[in-house]
């Protein structure tokens, strides 16, 4: 009897011999609409592993318009987006919050998130043999830029205020309460992000993000493995100097921007973390030919699989060739097991 995805990937998660890289496609909608007959081929050739337990709040938290429309979407904390392009998410122009004294109160902590169905949720798991991923994924990081702006965060975070340091504290204590929801129902994983590289260091100091930002993600450690859960993050740029601490937390596996970095570089992490993709979109898949992506596999192979630690993930993006994507699967059944 062949192995489900379920156990395929929790056996690369471990490092424990799986049969084949476990697989995951990510794909804007640009793409899709693009490109609809080749990325219902590549998914009908190469299954995906994975799936989201998503849609099943009692109560639905307030939004305007849709994410990758042309025009303005409001999210549920009540940033609002500015779309010019159709297929992608637009960019927060004017942030909710211009000063902290006053305009704290304009936003909307999303409590409905809070109101899972667990019945449902749990339902869905038993009903699918994928890996499944909860249906929330915090960034509070990434959430602060939208809420504040990206240069008003930094200028905060070089000085942090008492105003700053309460919400980092709610936010932080709402994010955990969802996790915590997420983790009591059957899902396999609870995943967070936050875009943390640029494409030569990170963002804002080691030494800041430390002590900061490590701690909510220890946190999300723990939430996930006293319950039985993995732990997925995803970061782009390079963010090679927190790879030691993402190791350290407990995070399972991480979703990085490889080429950015160096695969050679992540070397020394290999066996100890999961390199969730990625197969480089900046450069390769948008410009490279079916050979090199071949070499890029097997470059990822030869540097980072130990018995497990790589999934063989890649974003189907604007730019990017549907033959590179295809390959990119092609490519990682012939390298494993």
């Amino acid at each position: 009897m062949s192995a489900s995805s379920r156990e395929i990937v929790k056996r690369t998660l471990e490092f424990a011999h799986p049969p084949r890289v476990p697989r995951e496609l990510w794909a804007l909608p640009i793409a899709t609409e693009r490109y609809p007959e080749e990325f219902t081929a590549i998914l009908r050739d190469f299954p995906p592993d994975f799936t989201a337990i998503s849609g099943h709040e009692l109560e639905v938290a307030p939004t305007r318009g849709k994410p990758h429309e042309i025009g303005e979407f409001t999210d549920e904390w009540g940033c609002t987006f500015i779309n010019i392009q159709r297929g992608v998410i637009g960019e927060v122009k004017e942030p909710l919050i211009q000063d902290w004294a006053t305009d704290r109160a304009r936003v909307h902590v999303p409590r409905e998130w809070l109101t899972i169905d667990r019945d449902a949720v749990n339902r869905d798991c038993a009903a699918t043999e994928r890996f499944t991923f909860c249906g929330s994924c915090p960034r509070p990081f990434e959430q602060l830029q939208f809420l504040r702006g990206s240069e008003n965060t930094y200028l905060d975070l070089a000085d942090p205020s008492a105003e700053l340091r309460a919400f980092l504290a709610e936010m932080h204590a709402f994010y955990c309460e969802l996790f915590t929801c997420w983790a009591k129902t059957d899902v396999d994983s609870l995943r967070f992000m936050d875009d943390w590289g640029s494409q030569r260091a990170l963002l804002i100091a080691p030494a800041l993000w430390r002590e900061i930002f490590k701690p909510f993600y220890r946190d999300y450690a723990q939430i996930a493995h006293s319950h039985g859960k993995k732990l997925f993050m995803h970061s782009d740029g390079h963010i090679t100097s927190v790879y030691p601490d993402l190791v350290e937390i407990g995070i399972d596996a991480v979703n990085s921007q490889l080429f950015c970095m160096g695969v050679e570089n992540l070397a020394p992490f290999a066996g100890k973390i999961t390199f969730w993709g990625e197969i480089d979109r900046q450069h390769l898949l948008p410009e490279g030919t079916t050979a090199d992506i071949d070499r890029a596999v097997r470059n990822v192979h030869a540097n980072l699989w130990r018995g497990g630690g790589c999934i063989a993930q890649c974003e189907f993006g604007p730019a990017a060739r549907p033959e590179n994507v295809r390959q990119v699967f092609a490519s990682w059944n012939a390298v494993t097991p």
